[in-house]
């Protein structure tokens, strides 16, 4: 039988013996049907094997794996030393428990909702339907396509756990709580709140609508909210109960009653948070490895402070992208990872199939900065591909000349004919009427605004190129491909590399239920790599295959296997 490299060498102690005769003491194996194999092809379809405890012995020809048999103290028969145990686990087994049971998933893995509709409904029903969560990406659409996907969602999902998205929108705060109140009056029970700079009315209501107390005297909150947040500031206003003067406002206007208002006192906006690390689209580019440990601190000394009966999480998405990454992530104490740039790659995805072509050919270093169509005027900026097009470049332009004029008319003429003919390819006064039909219908009071500050005007015109730009590159619009805006981080090089050789390299086999579940199958063999590390066994590392599976493949291949 074929011999990895490595493996089948026991170490020796100073005296010439083998180090695995001080492992005796683990106790001997005896076989009944499967012998011990040391062969790299079985190997890893052992590694692979989850569902199964593995042994490692010491065998005549050196170290070997077992599955089945039974255990004895006493040497004797067969027997074979025992010199490593690997129990049988599961992939839920990687993240918190609490939170795969509150949100009634199998696996604990969350697809992110990315605007536009990226994070299409499709995404959401293969996340559902295998076991995991998924978020629709309702920012940026008008609520009639919200309600649309809601109604969808709801009929093909009924009751099985999925999630919509609710963003903070500084300059848009009405459709931001028409949106809250569209969620409420459909029956939406979980959003995922992102990009939030502070708490608002309309997050806050979500939240506490039909907050009661059961018969035990427990407060029940049928609303959840996940909150992304990459700031510990805003990290502790969403572990806190709601601020008092936002919950009054609430009251005042009929949306609480008073008794809820006191129950709203025990509980937290958010009882898991996402630590939103360097990623696609809106980011603060931080570090994960800092930015985690940062918030599972702040969620302690919050949770000691307020003594929830509920235990606070803290979850981390932004680069995560391959089996390495989830394994750091739930290592690092992650109770769940959230996935992004790497969805959009994926056929479900509501991007376009020229976005996803480009998207499989992207490095780490393909991305870059660009101001935020949302946030434009605040200098918030987001993280876009830069491979293939020419849209940071631009956007950066458009934000050096809002910062340096007054107003669309001080435009030099230079740069009125640069605009015009090579991003807006229209007359300005063209995309003013187009960007006056779109607010009168959306938000009248930007109208009334720009007519009193010119500079304003200025920033809603530069805005429909970044708003459209996006449009452009879910539609596939071919000859707009230059100014495509693709929200993306460096997790789709990390991806891309992993995936080379593989089903998964081509964009059409990327199935958004296999991409996730694949992930977190390959960080679970890497979580036994390491345990076999930590008992002093250095399997080569030929026994674990990180390949992209199918969901539950291994169960099965056993299954017909026999």
């Amino acid at each position: 039988m074929a011999s990895p490299s490595g493996f089948n060498q026991p170490r020796h102690t100073n005296d010439g013996t083998p180090a695995a005769a001080r492992l005796h003491a683990l106790g001997w194996w005896l076989p009944e049907r499967l012998l011990p194999v040391n062969d790299p092809a079985l190997l890893r379809m052992v590694m692979a094997d989850l569902t199964v405890a593995v042994i490692v012995v010491l065998t005549y020809q050196g170290l070997a794996v077992a599955q089945g048999g039974h255990g004895s103290h006493e040497p004797g028969g067969d027997g074979q030393p025992v010199a490593g145990y690997l129990p049988a686990t599961s992939l839920a087994d990687l993240g918190d428990r609490t939170f795969i049971r509150d949100h009634r998933i199998q696996y604990p893995c969350v697809s992110g909702a990315m605007a536009n509709g990226i994070a299409s409904v499709e995404i959401v029903e293969a996340m559902s339907r295998a076991g995991m969560l998924g978020f629709f990406g309702s920012a940026g659409l008008s609520l009639d396509r919200i309600d649309e996907a809601i109604s969808r969602l709801q009929r093909s999902l009924g009751s099985q756990p999925h999630g919509f998205n609710l963003i903070h929108s500084p300059n848009e705060s009405d459709h931001e709580f028409a949106t809250a109140d569209l969620y409420i009056r459909r029956g939406v029970r979980l959003i995922e709140a992102s990009a939030y700079l502070r708490l608002t009315p309309a997050v806050v209501r979500f939240r506490l609508h039909g907050i009661h107390e059961d018969e035990q005297g427990r407060v029940v909150t049928p609303n959840r909210v996940i909150a992304k947040v990459s700031r510990i500031e805003v990290a502790t206003r969403f572990f806190s109960p709601a601020p008092e003067k936002i919950v009054q406002e609430l009251v005042q206007a009929g949306h609480l009653t008073a008794a809820q208002a006191e129950l709203a006192k025990r509980v937290p906006v958010a009882q898991d948070i996402t630590a939103e690390a360097d990623s696609g689209g809106h980011t603060d580019n931080r570090p994960a490895i800092t930015l985690l440990p940062t918030l599972l601190a702040a969620r302690d000394r919050l949770q000691r402070e307020f003594g929830y009966p509920e235990p606070l999480r803290v979850g981390l998405g932004g680069g995560i992208a391959t089996p390495q990454g989830v394994a750091a992530a739930f290592a690092m104490g992650a109770a769940y990872v959230v996935t992004g740039s790497i969805n959009q790659a994926c056929v479900e995805s509501g991007s376009s199939d020229i976005v996803r072509g480009m998207l499989a050919e992207a490095e780490q270093a393909d991305v870059a900065m660009a101001p935020a169509a949302d946030m434009f005027e605040m200098g918030v900026k987001v993280q876009v591909l830069k491979r293939g097009t020419m849209f940071a470049m631009r956007a950066n332009k458009l934000y050096e000349l809002y910062r340096a004029y007054p107003s669309l008319e001080a435009l030099p003429d230079s740069e009125r004919q640069s605009l015009e003919k090579n991003l807006l390819r229209a007359s300005i006064e063209q995309i003013w009427a187009e960007t006056s039909d779109f607010f009168r219908k959306r938000d009248p009071r930007q109208l009334v605004r720009a007519a009193a500050e010119p500079k304003h005007r200025m920033a809603l015109v530069f805005r429909w190129y970044l708003g459209m730009a996006s449009r452009w590159a879910n539609a596939g619009i071919a000859d707009r491909k230059v100014d495509y805006q693709v929200w993306c981080g460096p997790a789709m090089g990390a991806f891309n590399e992993w995936v080379k050789g593989t089903a998964f390299e081509k964009v059409e086999n990327r199935k958004v239920a296999s991409v996730n579940y694949s992930l977190l199958h390959g960080a679970a063999i890497l979580n036994r790599q390491m345990l076999l590390r930590q008992q002093g066994i250095d399997m080569p590392v030929e026994a674990f295959d990180l390949a992209p599976v199918e969901p539950g493949y291994v169960t099965r291949a056993q299954r017909e296997s026999g």
